[in-house]
């Protein structure tokens, strides 16, 4: 079935005719999801709807302290869903089942699972697309939406160090602090400074960091067992994936993080000469064509093989 899609100012008719709105982030939630989700349900209110955001169990303090005070109470009934930056069903977050109506969206993997689809695969965050909404739904922006939509953007662009950030992504930026946004105080918050767990793990990752193909292909692994000892919370884990990038010469670099239940989760980073999403679709999953990720039913040793086997078949 062919995807129905429409553009951000489409997308804030629509909603203006919708009330009673839930809206929902993705499993292992970072801050473009969370924050982009919690400035719109912020525009909606303002547009006198009836908002809220599913309460995503994973959401820890940190992201918390911006978004938590938008999480819808248990006994709501939402009338219509929305999904932000929430590439496929399985992404879902823990405890939904409902189903969704619209999906607002930057990853050119999106399975077209909603109703209707709002979606640019040319944004590098999903921010940059609920900005548009937001000023179409009419009213400005508030110094809070700037603040949340300034966390979204320089989150998936790694403070503005990944490849995905481009022009357009900093002149968003810049607007944003226009408007307010506190960025020396979200930058220290999100990128300067760690806890001594989280430093605990980093020497861990590095200490075990193994290379392949001559250095083509660098690997993390990252075990439950790290994480006890560390005893980092899974807050301080939403950019870990991005440590895999600071060897220098690899074209592909992966980071496998052991489940609870023994599976593995996979995050794959790599140049513009590699296609990390047609790797992971390999396994169920995707993303962008740089930044994609999946999951594999196996420990992280027996993912890292079949992993290397699907790489070195693409290389070759």
């Amino acid at each position: 079935m062919k995807m129905k899609t429409m553009n951000a100012e489409q997308c804030a008719a629509l909603l203006r005719e919708k009330d009673r709105i839930l809206i929902v982030t993705h499993y292992n939630p970072d801050g473009d999801t969370a924050a982009s989700a919690a400035a719109l349900c912020s525009a909606l209110r303002r547009a006198g709807k009836t908002a809220y955001l599913f309460p995503n169990p994973q959401i820890g303090a940190r992201l918390g302290s911006y978004v938590g005070a938008f999480f819808a109470p248990e006994d709501f009934a939402p009338d219509y869903t929305v999904a932000v930056d929430v590439a496929t069903e399985n992404m879902y977050p823990s405890g939904f089942d409902g189903h969704i109506d619209l999906a607002i969206d930057h990853h050119p993997t999106n399975t077209g699972y909603a109703d209707l689809s709002c979606i640019d695969d040319e944004r590098a965050a999903c921010g940059e697309i609920v900005l548009k909404i937001v000023r179409a739904l009419g009213g400005g922006v508030t110094r809070e939406e700037a603040d949340l939509l300034y966390i979204a953007l320089s989150t998936d662009c790694g403070c503005f160090q990944y490849a995905n950030t481009d022009a357009h992504a900093f002149r968003t930026a810049a607007e944003l602090l226009e408007l307010g946004a506190e960025n020396a105080e979200i930058n220290m918050l999100f990128f300067r400074q760690v806890s001594v767990n989280r430093l605990k793990l980093e020497g861990m990752i590095y200490s075990t960091m193994g290379f392949y193909r001559g250095g083509d292909i660098a690997v993390n692994i990252i075990t439950q067992a790290m994480l006890r000892e560390s005893g980092v919370v899974e807050e301080e884990l939403d950019d870990v994936s991005g440590l895999v990038g600071r060897a220098r010469g690899h074209r592909v670099g992966i980071t496998i993080r052991e489940n609870p239940d023994g599976s593995s989760k996979i995050s794959v980073r790599s140049g513009p000469d590699f296609d990390s999403s047609a790797l992971c679709a390999r396994f169920g999953g995707g993303g962008h064509k740089m930044a994609a990720g999946c999951n594999i039913s196996a420990p992280p040793e027996e993912a890292r093989e079949r992993l290397l086997q699907a790489v070195e078949e693409m290389l070759a």
